[in-house]
């Protein structure tokens, strides 16, 4: 038997179709606000196996890591918000926590970069993959996706249960965690952080886990 596919692929090993090229080009997006200021995101992403119609969906930092160029689409988004953010705010350079989820302590295990804004997601015409949509047209994609570089490992996990402690702090006194997506959010498998968030976050990495 054939080893399950892994869920996301490095863009140089995507089949070339110059239509699908020419529609990422040319395809309407939501008008953004002119801001050219970097912008903070957490992305989630499985870093244990499960397999889902045959495919792995597996793609944790390390995953990230052994690409080619230690880049790769960031496929397989299926919520209209999470693919608004992506196809209508994200901008080359932003910065972004991978985000290990649906694992046994879930928690930011390192930063990316983006390296690549948004174009029509390949896997939305691939019958044999598990995020094909039927409905989605190449004329008219209805997913998109960006490619992200690996930057770095965090200096230690940032687990769940810490950020969730903070939050529930930080609602009483007002700090920088308040109204962190992650649990104002908590769904969308991608999610836009204030410069406040992720500078406080940061920091994070410089005192012992609680």
């Amino acid at each position: 038997m054939a080893p399950a596919r892994k869920k996301r692929r490095t863009t140089d090993n995507i089949v070339k179709d110059e239509n699908l090229d020419k529609v990422s080009k040319d395809c309407k997006k939501e008008p953004a606000a002119e801001n050219n200021e970097q912008k903070f995101w957490l992305m989630k992403s499985e870093p244990e196996t499960r397999i889902e119609k045959g495919v792995d969906v597996k793609f944790g930092i390390e995953d990230l890591k052994k690409e080619p160029k230690q880049t790769a689409c960031w496929d397989g988004v299926r919520n209209y918000q999470a693919r608004n953010f992506m196809r209508d705010q994200m901008k080359v350079g932003d910065k972004a926590f991978f985000y290990h989820s649906n694992c046994k302590v879930p928690g930011i295990a390192g930063i990316m970069t983006i390296v690549k804004e948004s174009y029509p997601d390949h896997t939305q015409f691939d019958s044999k993959d598990v995020h094909f949509d039927p409905k989605s047209q190449k004329e008219n994609p209805k997913w998109f996706m960006v490619d992200v570089k690996y930057e770095r490992m965090m200096k230690r996990y940032i687990g769940l249960p810490e950020l969730k402690k903070l939050h529930s702090e930080h609602k009483s006194s007002h700090g920088p965690l308040k109204s962190v997506a992650l649990f104002t959010r908590a769904r969308l498998s991608v999610q836009p952080l204030t410069k406040e968030e992720y500078d406080y976050i940061l920091t994070l990495e410089e005192v012992e886990e609680p």
